[in-house]
């Protein structure tokens, strides 16, 4: 079982313009695309997924603040990744220059990119392999850094550019390595 519905593209054909209003036009709902254009809808989160996920993402803009690099963004970012899929990652970073690098018009629409890092989330009703086909998305589509965590399980998969994928079971912190380097996410406070 999945939490997400898919819309096949037969039904509906959007140009990027088309869906980014329908997206705008329908704030209270977290639509994606896949790459074959299938719209996805995403329902909300429970609270303990809405509550972990929050601790990710201040431990991501904490870090930045103490002078950590780039830009971060929470779940609610639409990315256009290069296979033409348009994600909303759970938690997203992007390096300072590929972000000064867009214009502001771009910075104000969904970001004509694949971020360097990504981390998904998975609740209770979110199907595995489903999250896993996601995450080889943004490794293929240019994602340097991607963590798909299981809290059920307490299981953290670690997806690298050109290295096979490392499972880790119930890990005390993830560490940024190289592509964020200094950080240190503390799996405490989200177990």
């Amino acid at each position: 079982m999945t939490n997400a519905f898919t819309l096949n593209s037969s039904a509906l054909h959007l140009t990027e313009e088309q869906f980014f209003q329908l997206c705008q036009d329908n704030r209270e709902v977290q639509f994606e695309r896949n790459a074959n254009g299938d719209l996805v809808i995403m329902p909300p989160t429970g609270g303990e997924t809405g509550y972990r996920n929050g601790r990710i993402t201040q431990q991501l803009f904490n870090w930045i603040d103490a002078g950590g690099t780039g830009i971060a963004f929470d779940s609610s970012t639409g990315f256009i990744l290069l296979n033409g899929a348009n994600r909303s990652p759970d938690v997203a970073w992007i390096a300072s220059d590929r972000w000064n690098a867009l214009t502001p018009e771009q910075k104000q629409r969904f970001l004509p990119l694949c971020p360097d890092f990504v981390v998904e989330l998975r609740s209770p009703s979110d199907n595995l392999e489903t999250l896993q086909r996601k995450m080889q998305e943004y490794r293929d589509n240019g994602t340097r850094l991607g963590w798909l965590l299981d809290p059920s399980s307490k299981t953290i998969e670690i997806y690298r550019r050109d290295r096979p994928i490392e499972v880790v079971q119930n890990p005390d912190e993830l560490l940024g390595e190289t592509v964020l380097p200094g950080f240190s996410l503390k799996l405490d406070r989200i177990w």
